[in-house]
């Protein structure tokens, strides 16, 4: 089994900085284990881009330990980095990251509104679930799902890296076959572009193709945040 992939980011249309990070930056592909992550951070324009470059160095650094005791160590090393640098107190990022494995076994670590998704036979499936304060009222049945877009605490998060000692970290587990598309995005991607829209680009060109095209589409929507996306394809 190969993984092929391809990552962007833009900073998009209305932010003057990215305070997005990816891994990996660079297009390529493999034979062996593969690590994707993309981590959205927050606390100002220095803040942000330090909490999510990271998380980011973190979870890449040792690839050998379980992938959610690295994720909570990239949120002890943020709050280490709060610790001796007082000013970025309030800093954070979501770190969602999946490991892909020559065994079709796929682990997703999640934390924050970064997204993991599988397209599989032209069918999209978000993997992970959103730690906000709207997704919370969804599960709930509190607002109905059109209310969402709207909602004013739509971007309100319930769970990040760096604001407390303990982190509860989302682990989801599933087989990859051949033929797969996996995409993690920041909400810069989907917060512009809906369930229905994202299926239908993602399915379509190369992977490379794909992370552009998809960058330009939440752009040409607005690009009210940084977007950034990565794509991985599972070949034979």
């Amino acid at each position: 089994m190969t993984f092929v992939w391809a990552t962007g980011s833009h900073r998009g249309r209305i932010r003057d900085n990215n305070e997005d990070a990816v891994y990996p930056k660079n297009a390529g592909k493999t034979g062996g284990r593969l690590l994707v992550a993309v981590a959205d951070g927050m606390g100002g324009h220095v803040g942000g881009e330090i909490a999510s470059r990271i998380a980011i160095e973190a979870i890449a650094k040792n690839e050998e330990g379980a992938i959610a005791r690295r994720v909570s160590t990239a949120n002890e090393l943020i709050l280490a980095e709060v610790q001796a640098n007082p000013e970025l107190r309030g800093m954070g990022t979501t770190l969602t990251a999946a490991e892909l494995n020559p065994d079709r076994s796929l682990v997703i670590a999640h934390v924050g509104d970064s997204r993991a998704y599988l397209l599989r036979s032209g069918i999209l499936e978000q993997l992970t679930s959103d730690h906000t304060v709207v997704a919370e009222y969804l599960r709930a049945g509190s607002i109905r799902p059109e209310d969402v877009a709207t909602h004013p605490q739509r971007s309100m998060l319930t769970r990040a890296l760096g604001l407390y000692s303990h982190i509860e970290v989302d682990v989801v587990e599933t087989r990859t076959r051949q033929s797969d598309r996996l995409m993690i995005c920041s909400d810069g991607l989907t917060n512009m572009i809906d369930h229905e829209r994202l299926a239908g680009v993602l399915g379509l060109g190369t992977h490379e193709e794909a992370v552009w095209t998809l960058i330009e589409a939440a752009n040409q929507a607005g690009g009210h945040d940084n977007i950034t996306v990565a794509i991985v394809d599972v070949g034979p």
